[in-house]
């Protein structure tokens, strides 16, 4: 049967259908035609055809190192990840190296894949995943941990890495959930703690090698050289203890040849690794349709909650040129028209008034717009807001000051006033824009039920002062409230968890306090995120290998997709753990809603961010306090332990140079095919 219109056949596949793919089949081969016939039956068949602008597809006998990467999400989650972008081009960029992507496919697509052998595939030349020599998994939240037991199991990879072979491919994780592995340590064969781009060459000179050598003593001793580098977490090679309260008495090594603590990896000079130069330009909607450029990595503000800032610390700036030059070369080859400036803070950028300035100026009088995440309070300023709308378009405005009052905004170190935030978005609303979203959290840490109710004091005094600067009741904001999730390598790790029903009751009060003034509340949005998905998340951001096993147990009872709210079951992750933990001697309560001592070792402890767990236990026990801590970028160093230990620096400007090229663009040549 043919597949219609939507679903072309992609011109790198075999047609033979006497040569079609099992999961055991030649790897050479497509699974295409037989996928192809399943694609009617299913929603968004376009997601899993691939040729978009920007894939690669090398010859399979031509490489000697093969990688299958994936985001372990729907592709219109995956395909816009600017890690596995960046992954995929400096892997394709080698000669004898070919990558491949691949993503979470829908339960129904999964069904069919079942019923007519059908395996994890890829969507560049649709082979199957099990053929690959790594198979490398990027986590941005622990939520998509069932999708990748779908994903091994499709494959015909077994479940547990302990049972693999020689024929199977590595599983290594990465990403920001890979900083604690110990939960799916089962079913991953390493992780990588960092940045990729030079851990994947160097993962990759070695399976080199050791396939050149004919492939001595198998898979263990490829296990056991990624091992040795320090850079390369193989779980295998570590046995917990435990002391009968449930505790972690201690993880050592059972191998005299590795490390003690596994570090992470830190890519220096980040104009040396331009990418993506040549993005993907998706076939089908995805959550992002931009050319985003990494303006600078890490975050030196210290907000105690925020994983991300914590772990990629020291601050390393990208040049004005350098961006520039992106920003350049990845419109023209992709024909986007939205710029995103990205990073955990872009207004921070030391240069960032002529980064924006440079580019308004040379791409005025074309459809290119310029936009920034999640913007501090305290970095936006008018200069910014009319380069950011030069054009006319005016790209989403979020700000987010995390606390409802000034008390918990000192708890977790997010130091912006009422006044900084009224005072910054009237300056969104007097340069054109009538919507912003404010971003909170809910379930922090010491958060009563009236630092929750100051969200809704915030919210009225925004729209107040926004009709008072533009004379206009056409204004609106939206308040987004996220669960609070304490994370592994954070002054909070050692936090406890709210109750979801304590969550929910507050965010009910807050919605009656935001609809208390009609007059106010009907120009103020709300939507949050309840309770119970973040007590999961919480439960496996720190959970240990026992958690594992609930894990497996959801999966088994129909687990996928637990980052979308029409997918997820509360109830299926709390039978899994009432049927799974007591055995251990633990349950949901104890790894949630338990506050940690000093003294407890963490199930990550082994694993170094470069910061001292010294000193985020002083950060902790002065969040209690209520003591802000400043950024020390602009201030003497606070010995958080990770230049030194990690032998790196903050890189910051400015330069002192100005944007290149700066000759206006008038029109954008659009590639054929590209996304309009």
């Amino acid at each position: 049967m043919s597949a219609p219109s939507t679903t072309p056949r992609p011109a790198a596949a075999p047609t033979d259908d006497a040569e079609v793919a099992s999961p055991h089949h030649d790897a050479t081969v497509s699974v295409w035609p037989r996928l192809e016939a399943l694609l009617p039956q299913v929603t968004k068949p376009i997601q899993y055809v691939g040729g978009e602008l920007g894939a690669v597809v090398k010859d399979w006998d031509a490489a000697t190192v093969r990688w299958a990467l994936m985001y372990p999400d729907a592709y219109e989650v995956g395909l816009p990840n600017q890690g596995v972008q960046i992954l995929y081009e400096v892997l394709n960029e080698l000669p004898d190296v070919l990558a491949e992507r691949t993503y979470a496919v829908w339960p129904d697509l999964e069904r069919l894949m079942r019923e007519h052998d059908v395996p994890q595939f890829t969507v560049d030349a649709h082979r199957s995943v099990r053929r690959f020599d790594v198979f490398g998994v990027s986590f941005s939240t622990e939520l998509g941990y069932t999708n990748l037991l779908t994903a091994i199991d499709l494959a015909g990879i077994p479940m547990l890495a302990a049972d693999r072979t020689d024929a199977d491919p590595v599983i290594v994780a990465g990403g920001h959930a890979a900083f604690n592995p110990e939960p799916i340590a089962d079913f991953i064969d390493a992780a990588v703690l960092g940045d990729g781009e030079e851990a994947v060459l160097e993962i990759t000179t070695i399976v080199r090698e050791w396939k050149a050598e004919g492939s001595p003593g198998g898979r263990d001793e490829l296990l056991l050289r990624l091992a040795r580098t320090e850079s390369v977490y193989v779980p295998r090679f570590y046995d917990v203890d435990y002391l009968p309260d449930g505790r972690i008495q201690r993880v050592v090594p059972n191998r005299p040849d590795v490390p003690f603590r596994v570090h992470k990896r830190t890519t220096m000079d980040l104009d040396a690794w331009p990418y993506p130069k040549k993005p993907l330009v998706p076939l089908a909607e995805t959550v992002h349709e931009r050319y985003a450029v990494e303006i600078f990595r890490g975050c030196t503000r210290g907000c105690r909650f925020c994983q991300a800032g914590m772990i990629t610390r020291p601050v390393r700036e990208r040049s004005i040129t350098t961006v520039g030059q992106m920003v350049q070369q990845g419109l023209e080859f992709s024909g986007f028209h939205e710029v995103g400036l990205l990073s955990l803070s872009s207004a921070d950028h030391s240069e960032i008034g002529d980064m924006c300035s440079g580019l308004a100026e040379q791409y005025a009088g074309t459809n290119v717009s310029l936009s920034l995440p999640s913007t501090r309070v305290d970095a936006f300023n008018i200069d910014l807001a009319q380069e950011l709308s030069r054009n006319g378009r005016r790209t989403g405005l979020t700000f987010a000051p995390e606390g409802g009052s000034e008390r918990i905004r000192k708890v977790i170190n997010k130091m912006v006033s009422k006044d900084d935030l009224i005072r910054t978005v009237v300056t969104a609303y007097t340069n054109g824009w009538r919507q912003v979203k404010l971003y909170f959290m809910c379930g922090l840490p010491t958060e009563t039920d009236a630092d929750v109710l100051e969200i809704a004091d915030m919210a009225h005094e925004v729209i107040r002062a926004g009709r008072a600067a533009t004379g206009s009741k056409d204004i609106r904001c939206t308040v987004s409230i996220g669960g609070f999730v304490p994370k592994p390598h954070t002054p909070f790790q050692w936090a406890s968890m709210e109750r979801p029903e304590v969550i929910d009751g507050r965010l009910k009060l807050l919605k009656q306090a935001i609809n208390s003034d009609r007059s106010l509340g009907r120009a103020i949005g709300f939507r949050y995120h309840d309770g119970e998905p973040s007590l999961i998340e919480g439960l496996l951001s720190r959970g240990d290998r026992r958690v594992g096993a609930v894990i497996h147990e959801v999966w088994r009872n129909g687990g996928r997709f637990d980052g979308w709210s029409e997918h997820f079951s509360y109830q299926r992750w709390v039978d899994a753990a009432a049927a799974v933990l007591p055995g251990f001697g633990v349950d949901l309560d104890w790894y949630t809603t338990r506050e940690r001592d000093e003294l407890e070792v963490l199930p990550w402890d082994h694993l170094d961010s470069g910061l001292d767990k010294d000193w985020l236990w002083q950060d902790w026990q002065d969040s209690l306090g209520e003591y802000e801590q400043d950024d020390c970028r602009w201030t003497p160093c606070f010995d958080c332990g990770v230049c030194p230990s990690m032998d790196t620096e903050i890189q910051i400007g400015p330069t002192g140079r100005k944007l290149l090229p700066l000759t206006p663009v008038t029109a954008l040549k659009v590639p054929t095919g590209a996304q309009q």
